[in-house]
């Protein structure tokens, strides 16, 4: 199985859950934010947004240093 790579800097040894969409990290559940990416269909210039976007995993460096520096 593979590790959680952050638990592994902290001297853990927890089996990771899921991946970072952004680094490729594996993560356990204590070291994953979910991102709701949001998602459109349509086609110009009827373009609708759905209500409900798509689940994304990060881990918490990407999502302070990636997502959150990009868009400030």
């Amino acid at each position: 199985m593979m590790k959680c790579y952050d638990c592994m800097e902290e001297g853990s040894d927890n089996e990771a859950a899921c991946i970072c969409i952004s680094c490729g990290k594996g993560l356990c559940a204590d070291h994953t934010k979910e991102l709701e990416m949001p998602v459109s269909v349509g086609t110009p210039p009827n373009v609708k947004r759905l209500p409900k976007g798509l689940p994304r995993l990060i881990c918490k460096y990407c999502i302070e240093k990636t997502i959150e520096d990009g868009f400030d």
